[in-house]
């Protein structure tokens, strides 16, 4: 037993006046309880119970312990009573951290309806395209788009999932052609996007299977939106994820390079240090995020 275990044992044991019946009541033997509570008075160095055949009653000491252990089990189980009911209202202020550009062309637009439905709390966000340490950074949540997770101690939930593509500007593949095939993509110039697994090749799915291209980039970005932006300037070819792409393409200032292909999918997933860390405010907010992003499988 450890020592919260063996202060619930003591009071047992003095509430119900028997090792036997205090056994009874918490599912163990009376040789264990005497055992710890012998270890209890050595530790202590003093005797708490007066013990016979027939009887047992409390020392002056084990009086004192009593009603200590009792006040300390009593402010144990009142601060833990609080702590649950906080954990279960939408209060208090929630941390979170995402990628840049997922941040400011997605997650943005969601915030303000989630603030109005949850007036009691306050969010503190953090947008950053490399991976950050949550459990330094202080974070409740932590949003990560990815292929897969490594495995770690983390708790991750998948909450969404983003198609990734190639494209260029109209202008450039009217001057450089359009490629027709994966191949033809070694004569155009690349740009890639220096935080992701796809940095140094393209893996590409189309009809005819799965193709990789190594890549020896003009142009390598740490921002998604700078890299939009180069695109848009006639730079070259390369990698966005839909949710930066489709209003560029609908706007003609951007094309869809091999329409056939397109990259591995990405998944968004929502991080937690553990599952006890999901608490109202952090599964409100997933919930929100949840609804507001599902897609079919």
């Amino acid at each position: 037993m450890d020592r919260l275990d063996v202060m619930k044992a003591f009071c047992r044991i003095v509430e119900r006046g028997s090792f036997a019946r205090a056994a009874e009541d918490m599912g163990v033997s009376p040789a264990l309880l005497s055992r710890e509570t012998r270890l209890l008075e050595e530790s202590l160095g003093c005797t708490l119970l007066t013990r016979t055949t027939r009887s047992m009653s409390l020392t002056d000491h084990g009086r004192h312990y009593y009603d200590e252990a009792r006040r300390i089990l009593h402010d144990i189980g009142a601060m833990e009573d609080r702590l649950r009911r906080g954990a279960e209202t939408v209060k208090g202020r929630l941390r979170v951290n995402a990628p840049v550009s997922w941040g400011l062309s997605v997650l943005s637009p969601l915030l303000p309806p989630f603030l109005r439905r949850h007036p009691d709390l306050t969010l503190a966000l953090t947008l950053e395209d490399r991976v950050l340490d949550m459990v330094e950074g202080g974070f409740d949540l932590s949003l990560r788009l990815r292929a897969e997770l490594p495995d770690s101690g983390l708790f991750a939930r998948r909450i969404g999932g983003i198609r990734q593509r190639l494209f260029a500007a109209p202008f450039y593949l009217d001057a450089r052609g359009r490629p027709g095939a994966v191949a033809d993509l070694r004569g155009h110039d690349h740009v890639a996007f220096e935080h992701a697994d796809h940095a140094q090749k393209w893996t590409l799915i189309g009809p005819g299977g799965t193709e990789e291209l190594p890549l020896e980039p003009r142009l390598r970005l740490g921002s998604s939106l700078f890299l939009r932006d180069m695109l848009a300037a006639g730079m070259g070819v390369g990698a966005l994820p839909d949710f930066i792409a489709d209003p560029e393409v609908a706007a003609g200032r951007l094309e869809r390079v091999l329409p056939e292909h397109e990259l591995p999918p990405r998944q968004i997933f929502a991080v937690t240090a553990s599952r006890l860390g999901t608490d109202a405010k952090t599964a409100a907010f997933l919930d929100h995020l949840q609804d507001a992003l599902r897609d079919p499988r």
